[in-house]
């Protein structure tokens, strides 16, 4: 009995270290490029656009379900050239009153909402809520 186990384990061990392997590649792929959620309102927004390094996004409203989709080529060049001239700086105060929608952008290691768009913001913005509108479709 004892060597029935000893023989198992081994090839246990195996099998599962080999099946393991692309899911961690699959990992490595996903690194988020840009982030972008909108929150808030009356409406009580809660978009979320995701997009990957390997020019695929995740699309996710309040209600309805969550969307994967791959952009175009033409869609990811004019997203990356509108990155390039972002600039993150630092998150804003809320504003006084009820009615606000708060965007938080995340870029490489920076993070930062505003509820007034700063102008390197607006052109990514702009280009993310053009992607969510056209790939994201509730079933």
């Amino acid at each position: 009995m004892r060597i029935w186990r000893i023989v198992l384990l081994p090839v246990l061990m195996l099998a599962l270290s080999t099946s393991m392997a692309p899911a961690q590649a699959e990992v490595a792929a996903k690194r988020v490029l840009v982030e972008l959620r909108k929150q808030g309102g009356f409406a009580g927004l809660n978009d979320r656009v995701v997009v990957y390094g390997n020019g695929c996004v995740r699309l996710s409203r309040r209600t309805g379900p969550t969307v994967d989709k791959c952009l175009t080529a033409k869609e990811a060049r004019r997203l990356r050239g509108h990155l390039k001239h972002l600039k993150i700086g630092h998150s804003q105060r809320p504003p006084q009153g009820a009615d606000f929608i708060k965007y938080t952008l995340a870029y490489g290691k920076r993070r930062a909402d505003a509820y007034d768009l700063p102008r390197t913001w607006q052109p990514v913005v702009r280009e993310l809520d053009r992607i969510m509108e056209k790939y994201w479709a509730p079933d």
